[in-house]
């Protein structure tokens, strides 16, 4: 039978992946994941390096589905703060791997940081389209979505401390998406009072 390098690469990033939300960079242990991919050790290195090269693939992998399942249109941001509610709610693993990035990085520069700047930079776009004339900075806007649905799901205590232990998260999607539309709403009236944008912005 032939080796199927394909697949053994797939067992090993969904088994990464697993064990890289649940214990970040430096918790992650490759001997589980050699367990749960059912590969030896040296297909890992060999595939992928060491384990923070790893990690990084692991990581792109997750944001460019999320990307692709999560688009930004001009269309409505409390739409499209609901569809990342949704997407987030349903793969909470996307989440943890971010949060796990920020707190073994820190203010570092990131895996494939160009490319992923590039992509918020059409999120951007996107904005200032749904903002229409307004002269509020579409950066703060999309900074602030993200914030509030990321927030919204990282920290449940919070939401249990804050709004009772029977408040769920299908109670707090529809405050989510509101708040999107309000945060818009906000942005194209308001004049240049949240910072300077660059030209490209303002085109």
């Amino acid at each position: 039978m032939a080796y199927d390098s394909a697949a053994t690469k797939e067992r090993i990033l969904a088994a990464a992946t697993v064990e890289f939300a649940e214990y970040g960079i430096a918790g992650a242990r490759v001997d589980r994941i050699v367990t749960a991919a059912r590969v030896n050790k040296r297909a890992i290195y060999d595939y992928f390096g060491d384990k923070k090269a790893l990690f990084a693939v692991v990581l792109e992998q997750s944001l460019t589905e999320l990307a692709r399942a999560v688009p930004l249109d001009e269309s409505d941001l409390g739409n499209y703060a609901a569809r990342l509610f949704d997407y987030h709610e349903a793969h909470p693993q996307a989440l943890r791997l971010v949060m796990w990035e920020a707190l073994e990085m820190g203010d570092d520069l990131v895996p494939d940081e160009p490319a992923r700047t590039e992509h918020y930079a059409d999120k951007v776009r996107a904005a200032r389209g749904a903002m229409g004339q307004g002269g509020g900075d579409p950066r703060a806007l999309v900074f602030l979505i993200l914030a509030i649905v990321d927030w919204s799901l990282a920290l449940p205590q919070l939401r249990r401390m804050l709004f009772g232990s029977d408040y769920s998260t299908g109670d707090l999607r529809p405050v989510i998406v509101e708040a999107a539309r309000v945060l818009t709403a906000h942005f194209a009236r308001v004049d240049d009072r949240i910072g300077p944008q660059s030209d490209s912005d303002r085109r």
